[in-house]
């Protein structure tokens, strides 16, 4: 019998004891409809390390070292695999732009600024931010490890690709794990017409035994890369994504992504919206003005690679077992309640956040890899153009 299922059955005997029920996750062989983890329905596969392969070249070709390339398209391609196509190759012409224009430096290393038993400040030197969220992520990690919790913030990053990466490196030591970064101000404080916060990201892993949850989500109604990805299909945006230039709500994919006025989570303020604008000025807190790094509309405008992005972001790890014991059977049996409960929609089972990532990536292993829409082929064909490397070999 494996370790896994002597640890259910002895989770299952102590929730029997006190009249508790475990049921088990509802699996579906159905691809999850969600609105950043749908499956693409056109266009080329392209195999998981032939697209890391292709990053970590483009990334060499302007000057960044093996290791930091190879480890940037870890975290892009990752993004692709999870369904975050808003995050993944889609953003790598920004990474690219960056270190050419000189703002982001790809060999630069983070160093401590002040380091106390469970916090840090740390200095990224404008590096790639993924380089910078390994290293405070593993950082908050060790200081759990000693003291229960561990909070670290960084100034001087860069974009460092979904928040839920980090986050998901705590589960790997059965912690909870808590990313948040701020961004360029795209988004409209509730009741103004004009950007001031950014997309502002939580993310929160929470491990459950051989369960977990991973909370990765904007503050905005949609990211900024959702509205690209509806410009790269021709398709028109969902009311409450954007704002036009008259601070009117839109659905011209073209438009909002030129006026860059997101809306935040909730839309207008009469549908809450008032609410994703106090979580995006809570990550605000958290990262921009913890760390001392630029903040609100002081970060520098999206797609301006001349100038530093600096921007802030908090890691925190958490050992469960720091406090109340049997934290992880109390994690999955409230998974499974949640999943098992009665859907208003039989076709669509109750889900816990991850799980649509988890079908996603089900669905990328059984058709060879991701598949990236045909506007999406074209940039990265461009893109090896212009720096001279091979481009992406497709599968189909």
């Amino acid at each position: 019998m494996s370790v896994s299922a002597i640890r259910g059955g002895a989770r299952a005997r102590r929730f029997a004891a006190r009249g508790l029920q475990v049921r088990a996750p509802v699996a579906s062989a159905a691809p999850a409809r969600h609105a950043s983890c749908s499956p693409a329905t056109e266009g080329s596969v392209v195999a998981l390390a032939e697209a890391r392969r292709f990053i970590s070249d483009a990334m060499k070709a302007v000057g960044t070292a093996k290791d930091n390339a190879d480890f940037l398209a870890e975290v892009l391609v990752e993004a692709d695999y999870r369904g975050h196509y808003s995050h993944g190759l889609n953003r790598l012409e920004l990474y690219v732009d960056d270190v050419a224009a000189g703002s982001c430096l790809p060999a630069a290393e983070p160093r401590l600024l002040r380091d106390g038993p469970s916090t840090a400040w740390v200095d990224g030197g404008h590096g790639l931010g993924p380089v910078v969220g390994r290293y405070c992520m593993q950082l908050a990690i060790d200081k759990a490890r000693q003291t229960g919790v561990g909070w670290v913030v960084a100034k001087g990053s860069n974009h460092y690709g979904i928040a839920g990466w980090y986050s998901m490196q705590a589960l790997k030591k059965k912690m909870m794990g808590m990313s948040f970064t701020n961004t360029s101000p795209l988004v409209s404080p509730t009741r103004s017409k004009g950007a001031a916060l950014g997309t502002n990201p939580i993310s929160l892993a929470v491990p459950a035994g051989s369960d977990s949850y991973v909370l990765d989500m904007a503050t905005t109604a949609a990211a900024l890369g959702k509205i690209e990805m509806q410009r790269r299909r021709g398709e028109p945006l969902p009311p409450g994504w954007a704002q036009g230039p008259d601070g009117a709500v839109t659905t011209d994919a073209e438009l909002a992504y030129k006026t860059q006025c997101l809306m935040p989570l909730g839309g207008a303020e009469d549908s809450s919206g008032y609410k994703g604008y106090g979580l995006a000025l809570m990550v605000e807190t958290f990262c921009g003005l913890l760390a001392g790094s630029a903040y609100g509309p002081d970060i520098r405008r999206w797609g301006s690679s001349g100038q530093n992005a600096d921007l802030g972001q908090c890691f925190i790890a958490v050992d469960p077992a720091a406090f109340a014991p049997g934290f992880e059977d109390r994690a999955a049996d409230l998974l499974s309640r949640l999943r098992t409960m009665e859907p208003a929609d039989h076709s669509s089972p109750v889900l816990v956040p991850g799980d649509p990532e988890r079908r996603h990536m089900a669905h990328v292993d059984k058709q060879g890899g991701v598949r990236y829409v045909p506007q999406q082929i074209e940039s990265s064909e461009n893109l090896a153009n212009r720096l001279k490397i091979s481009p992406m070999k497709t599968l189909a």
